[in-house]
């Protein structure tokens, strides 16, 4: 968990502690406190062994499955994006092994990351991937509550499937591109765990 929202929410409850009382203070204090080790917990995740599988990179519900244009590394591309709502853990982890090409950062606007214009407007990171000669692209679009996307790697790092490679705070959507040949093993409306759920599967073109 980050030291900045401890930090935070120690001085939000000393502030409350002047208005409220000690004990209601307290309560609040210990209440959010709960919800940020939830939110933003780091538990071991168990990795599918199955070859070509493309793993969720978050916890949440799948919204939307469709060809499309990924704009960041210029190619057509399947696309299955994962909304994930305040209560999902906000971690995000890698989808496939390879090695990052481009890290893509986008200051954007606070559009609701259920909507087709949060790909486009709001604030959003593209990490683009190599994975064995096949280009798989993660997009993190911070949600309607806050912007604030946090992203640990970098062009030239190398990453393996269920790796934690960053985090999006209360609310948001990853969007996962994918060679267009790649094969759906979910359905929109879906519930999906980071790492444990095989999104799709890629196949040699």
């Amino acid at each position: 968990m980050n030291a900045h929202v401890v930090a935070l929410i120690l001085l939000a409850t000393l502030t409350l502690t002047w208005v409220l009382g000690t004990w209601p203070a307290l309560l609040l204090g210990s209440l959010a406190l709960a919800l940020s080790f939830l939110l933003w917990r780091a538990s071991p995740r168990q990795v599918p062994a199955q070859s070509g599988a493309v793993l969720s990179p978050a916890d949440g519900r799948v919204v939307k499955i469709e060809k499309v244009r990924d704009p960041y590394a210029n190619r057509d591309a399947l696309r299955i994006s994962v909304f994930m709502n305040l209560f999902d853990t906000q971690g995000n982890r890698a989808s496939v092994d390879g090695v990052i090409q481009q890290v893509q950062y986008f200051p954007g606007h606070l559009v609701s990351t259920d909507l087709d214009t949060a790909s486009r407007h709001n604030e959003r990171n593209a990490v683009v991937i190599d994975s064995h000669g096949q280009i798989v692209t993660l997009v993190q679009s911070a949600g309607l509550f806050a912007r604030r996307i946090l992203c640990h790697v970098k062009a030239g790092d190398r990453l393996t499937r269920g790796q934690r490679y960053g985090l999006i705070r209360f609310g948001s959507r990853v969007d996962v591109y994918l060679p267009p040949h790649a094969v759906p093993n979910v359905a929109p409306g879906e519930k999906v765990s980071a790492t444990t759920t095989i999104l799709a599967t890629l196949v040699a073109a």
